[in-house]
């Protein structure tokens, strides 16, 4: 949903001529004569750096280059945005000022916090320096930005905190060999900047970088006009009107995967199916499900639980795989033997895929979800057909039938487990006393730890049932295990982050918290 009283550009933009400029560039010209030459010369993208002045000064100059940009009639293929300030965006935005998003570096607001911030329809770039930078940029979760400005080329005045330094501790630049590391690695389109001059564009172009972005070079030129056409010449010169790739994509919803949850309903709508439905949709698939039981739950426990007929369990699974078929299937709380073993056959006629089994005993209450034959069937039944399954400490404890007080017997039992089963096993570390770190165990023996942040937030409810789903909708957006984990713990975590406060016992987290 766009907020804005003007059209989203996110996912239409051109940054392949990308210039930024603020006040302190532009010598004694004003900003907004150099802006309308850099149009007039075929400037495709804006970026406002304005870092020492405040929050009305920047937002005021924000309004001026708007203005600039649609006097010049290109606002709907120009995207402007304001370095760093989010606060300022923010307030521009507020008033319709057309601001497309913001561009931040690495010792900036913090992306995921600048998407929750921004929205959906703002457009967010990342600064990168280095192929780990891109890395760790590929691990945000999915849509948390749209391109990357990698640099800088050359020793540069305007960013000396830029710089490079290697495991040597020596200063270092890019050059075409690591661009196209960087490029290959990452997700997004990617332009490169800090220090390009006229005479590197030929270069530039002949790399895998999906466009420039230059200050001193348009800003600093005697005529920035000729200047920017002659950038913009040269590249065009050797690449063509090729765009980045994004410009290409069809809409989402064409491509929206389903997800469907078998599991059980929670009336206070923290856990089970609404949860499973609620992550589902905020993490870019449609969700589907089946009941295979009934609670009366809140926050302070479960009041009652009640079986499905196992014959409308299996139904229910027909159901959806003869219209909707689901990518990923999220399996939890499944009351009684028989319904656990028409689950088993069911998704095994039907060759279902991705399946993320969440073998929950015990719910955040305390209260008991799973009678023994049950948990035993699953065991037998389930895991057999599971992708992965993420049982938390306690659970794992059961499973392994080991004491887990430490990083090392959690990975002790993780491994166990996966080789046991001949499955992939997330063993969770929400329950640990010092961090909730998780560690996910394959059959072969490997192992990935991935760090989670332990949030003071005493409203988890329905935690499990929230990072399983997440990692399903990951799963069915085809990425692998791994990225699918790191992207659904950053999801959870930003629920968690909400501090969504409600009920009486332990609440439910905000599971929409970065649509808003």
């Amino acid at each position: 949903m766009n907020s804005f009283p003007y059209p989203s550009m996110r996912g239409r933009f051109d940054l392949r001529f990308y210039f930024v400029v603020g006040p302190d560039d532009c010598g004694n010209r004003p900003i907004l004569d150099v802006v309308a030459k850099a149009l007039d010369g075929g400037a495709s993208f804006i970026q406002l750096r304005a870092k020492t002045q405040d929050v009305a000064e920047i937002v005021s100059l924000a309004n001026d280059i708007a203005e600039e940009i649609a006097g010049h009639h290109v606002e709907d293929s120009v995207a402007f945005v304001i370095d760093d300030r989010v606060d300022a965006a923010l307030e521009a935005r507020a008033k319709g000022i057309k601001v497309d998003g913001v561009h931040i570096g690495q010792d900036d607001l913090d992306p995921v916090v600048a998407r929750k911030l921004l929205g959906p329809d703002a457009i967010i770039g990342l600064s990168a320096k280095t192929v780990d930078e891109v890395r760790e940029a590929n691990h945000l979760p999915k849509g948390t930005i749209d391109y990357i400005g990698a640099g800088p080329l050359h020793m540069t005045a305007t960013k000396p905190d830029s710089m490079i330094v290697d495991e040597n501790g020596d200063i270092t630049t890019l050059d075409a060999s690591s661009i196209d590391e960087m490029r290959t690695m990452s997700k997004y389109p990617l332009i490169v900047g800090g220090g390009v001059k006229a005479d590197d564009i030929p270069m530039l172009a002949k790399t895998k970088a999906d466009g420039w972005f230059v200050v001193s070079a348009i800003a600093g030129a005697p005529d920035p006009e000729q200047a920017t056409r002659r950038l913009v010449d040269d590249w065009t010169a050797i690449r063509g009107d090729e765009k980045p790739r994004y410009a290409e994509r069809k809409p989402a919803a064409t491509k929206l995967p389903a997800v469907l949850t078998i599991a059980t309903t929670d009336s206070s709508g923290g856990a089970g199916i609404p949860a499973d439905l609620k992550t589902m949709l905020a993490n870019g698939v449609f969700g589907e499900c089946v009941v295979a039981g009934i609670t009366a739950q809140n926050t302070t426990g479960v009041q009652a639980i009640a079986a499905v007929d196992h014959d409308i369990v299996g139904a229910q699974i027909d159901s959806v795989f003869d219209d909707i078929r689901p990518t990923a299937v999220k399996i939890g709380v499944i009351v009684g033997v028989e319904s656990v073993k028409t689950v088993a056959h069911k998704l095994r006629d039907h060759q279902a895929t991705n399946i993320v089994v969440d073998p929950v005993m015990v719910a955040t209450s305390g209260s008991s979800l799973a009678a023994d034959d049950t948990i035993a069937e699953e065991i037998s039944s389930l895991f057999p057909i599971a992708t992965v399954i993420t049982p938390n400490i306690p659970e794992a404890q059961v499973l392994a039938r080991m004491p887990i007080g430490n990083q090392a017997d959690m990975e002790t039992a993780a491994v166990q487990l996966a080789k046991d089963y001949g499955i992939c096993v997330l063993v969770k570390g929400g329950h640990g006393v010092k961090d909730a770190d998780d560690v996910l165990a394959f059959p072969t023996g490997a192992v990935t730890w991935f760090e989670g942040e332990r949030i003071a937030n005493d409203n988890t409810h329905g935690t499990g049932c929230t990072l399983s789903s997440a990692i399903a909708s990951y799963l069915a957006q085809g990425e692998d295990l791994e990225d699918a984990v790191r992207d659904a713990k950053a999801y959870l975590s930003g629920a968690l982050r909400a501090n969504l406060d409600l009920g009486k016992g332990h609440g439910p987290m905000n599971h929409a918290w970065a649509m808003h």
